[in-house]
């Protein structure tokens, strides 16, 4: 079987502990440089029956399907199919997997910890601390407080746990509910109104791009938190500027944005009452290892007629 890996850029895939098996039972075009181009990946991939996708920039339209007539499985690593045009890959017989749940509990717990650096205004305390400074108080107690969570798929029910198990009431919407202890599952105006918390676990579709709207962030409390590590279209950023440097919201803590890397002088890197972090959510050693492996025994699960995770 030949497998193209067409993009490990930064390399993770060749220095983890799947690449021996991958190596030993596949015949291997790798790169550890992006495509950079549509004609780029086209070259890189065509010739392959298995494209093993590392990276997001990489996006697999209609036109590169159309010109990879041998491609048969696209096994992509990570959660998030934004960048792949799935309704092309089914016309063209190629089967997409992902690798669901690996990263869950590295992004929930990423969330936290965004979510208690606004509370506690963590980077401010820091930079000031470290010039001599001794500022006190100000910080936000989340222990009875309400967070609100929309989508409660793998992410968003281990994020619902973690901030149960600090005193938090959590309530939720979600496309498909399915009953959890503990949560209480709201209309989407009542969970914007009533949570002092709105955390965002969305996968990106044409549904949900600009799902948290305009109107929906004017719903907000004056003195609410917007955590998102889901993706950035699914929030309305300008709509979301506004309202932080206008003081509408008390804070954001942010993984993800509108356009990647977030742009040099962007807006949200001068709000004081916003705790940004680079698309790195899911991005451990204990995630990444086993996402990988995922990815790879995807391959094998494909080759064996049996196709795990497929989408």
């Amino acid at each position: 079987m030949k497998v193209s890996i067409p993009d490990d850029a930064p390399p993770v895939l060749a220095s983890s502990a799947a690449w021996p098996d991958l190596a030993a039972r596949a015949e291997l075009d790798y790169h550890d440089t992006l495509p950079g181009s549509e004609d780029r990946l086209t070259e890189r991939i065509g010739s392959a029956e298995v494209v093993l996708n590392i990276r997001s920039s990489s996006r697999f339209t209609a036109a590169v399907f159309a010109a990879c007539p041998r491609l048969r499985l696209l096994s992509v690593w990570g959660t998030g199919t934004d960048h792949v045009d799935l309704v092309a890959a089914a016309h063209h017989g190629v089967t997409v997997t992902n690798t669901p749940g690996v990263s869950a509990v590295s992004i929930a717990e990423h969330a936290l910890a965004l979510l208690l650096g606004v509370a506690r205004h963590i980077p401010q305390m820091d930079a000031a601390t470290r010039r001599g400074e001794w500022a006190r108080g100000q910080s936000v107690e989340l222990h009875g407080k309400t967070c609100g969570i929309i989508g409660l798929g793998a992410i968003g029910r281990e994020f619902a746990r973690l901030t149960a198990a600090i005193g938090m009431r959590v309530i939720a919407w979600t496309m498909h509910p399915k009953p959890l202890p503990g949560v209480e599952f709201v209309k989407l105006d009542r969970l914007y109104h009533t949570s002092d918390v709105v955390s965002v676990h969305l996968r990106l579709s044409p549904e949900t791009v600009g799902f948290v709207s305009e109107r929906q962030i004017a719903l907000l409390k004056k003195s609410a938190i917007l955590i998102n590590t889901a993706r950035g279209a699914i929030v309305d950023e300008p709509a979301m500027v506004d309202a932080l440097a206008n003081g509408r919201i008390f804070g954001a803590g942010l993984d993800v944005f509108a356009a990647e890397p977030l742009p040099e002088d962007h807006p949200l890197t001068k709000l004081p009452n916003v705790v940004i972090t680079p698309h790195c959510a899911g991005i451990t050693p204990e995630a990444l290892e086993a996402g990988l492996r995922m990815a790879v025994e995807n391959i094998w699960a494909f080759a064996a007629g049996l196709p795990e995770h497929a989408l």
